[in-house]
């Protein structure tokens, strides 16, 4: 135990020689896909996960959160579809505990767009159009976390949770890349009171690209572009806190209200607040409970400001909603996120949304 503590320690202050070099060095954006969540009931409240994670998503939201599994074997399961069903998004996720005192968890990851059509072959020499020639093509993201959480002997209600994560982003036959990197967490539950503190990155991820220039060396001298060379990409480390509250209205009525605030350290970003040095960004989430069966789910995440056609700055929010059911240790989540507003946007005025549907079973 003394020697996870330390190496838990020792995560936090990569974190923050992590922060402080980011300050001297240009960072970059990568790996956000890993930033867009996972599970129904998650996504509902608005990404509102960090201290309240309880089930097999806890993998991904925060590890520590992996000692609240209620059964012997857990398993989470989600499909959502992004950009009007052009983009899909899945988890998979399997969790157990060790013994008393520790647990752990395999979760999945992909996103992906498919059957994007390479039309480079489509004339031949002669310039005729042949059709059979046409190929298709994914681009794809992946992430394996392979996650690991242990009770404090020191402080009751403390749990303590660390994730080892592999990535794999791929272009077709153009270009792929390996990424690796660290989460740590923790959660600590006073009464009705809940508590999570998760640093994502925490070590900083390198995501190592490298291209087939071969296959697209006709195209670039055509267009008259330079030939892509190996990259690396660094994912700066992110800080969430957590809190949450518990409410009992009666015998069976129950609610949950919960807050998470993300810090992130790679420049200013369009949030609530933001600085040279960091940028912060709070959402909300709420849960009703009849009888620990039925669920209705609320959150507001993702504030934003944009300017209008007229030169005034407007700002807007991102309302959630969702239902869930459990009987039995199975899980059935259904959540309505990105909802259509009124900021005079086409593809909100169209009211493009996303549905997502995640299944969880527990069992002994």
């Amino acid at each position: 135990m003394t020697r996870f503590t330390l190496s838990v320690l020792l995560l936090v202050l990569c974190f923050v020689s992590d922060v402080a070099q980011a300050q001297v060095a240009t960072p970059k954006y990568s790996n956000e896909f890993l930033n867009i969540g996972v599970g129904a009931r998650a996504l509902s409240m608005g990404n509102v996960q960090v201290a309240v994670a309880d089930d097999a998503t806890a993998g991904f939201w925060n590890p520590a959160g992996l000692l609240q599994l209620r059964n012997k074997y857990n398993i989470a399961l989600m499909h959502s579809e992004l950009f009007a069903g052009i983009a899909k998004n899945d988890f998979g996720s399997f969790a157990m505990p060790i013994d008393s005192s520790s647990a752990l968890a395999v979760s999945v990851i992909r996103l992906g767009v498919d059957d994007i059509v390479d039309t480079r072959r489509l004339q031949n020499e002669y310039g005729y159009i042949q059709y059979d020639s046409i190929r298709f093509f994914s681009v794809a993201d992946y992430a394996m976390l392979l996650s690991y959480a242990r009770k404090s002997n020191l402080i009751q209600g403390l749990t303590l949770g660390v994730n080892a994560k592999i990535i794999y982003r791929n272009v077709g036959e153009f270009a792929n890349a390996w990424g690796f990197g660290f989460d740590a967490g923790a959660q600590l539950r006073r009464g009705t009171w809940q508590f999570g503190v998760m640093a994502k990155d925490v070590t900083t991820t390198f995501t190592a690209w490298t291209h087939n220039v071969e296959a697209l060396e006709a195209t670039y001298q055509q267009t008259g572009n330079d030939l892509p060379e190996s990259t690396a990409e660094l994912t700066l480390p992110r800080l969430v806190l957590g809190v949450a509250k518990n409410f009992t209205f009666s015998d069976k009525f129950t609610g949950l209200l919960a807050s998470d605030i993300d810090f992130t350290f790679d420049g200013k970003r369009n949030v609530l607040l933001k600085s040279d040095f960091a940028s912060v960004d709070p959402h909300v989430g709420m849960e009703l409970a009849y009888a620990n069966t039925v669920f209705v789910r609320g959150g507001i995440n993702n504030y934003q400001q944009f300017r209008n056609f007229n030169g005034s700055m407007s700002s807007k929010v991102q309302p959630n909603f969702g239902v869930g059911f459990e009987n039995n240790g199975l899980n059935i989540d259904l959540a309505l996120s990105r909802v259509s507003g009124n900021d005079g946007n086409t593809a909100n005025a169209n009211g493009l949304y996303s549905i997502i549907i995640s299944l969880g079973y527990s069992f002994n």
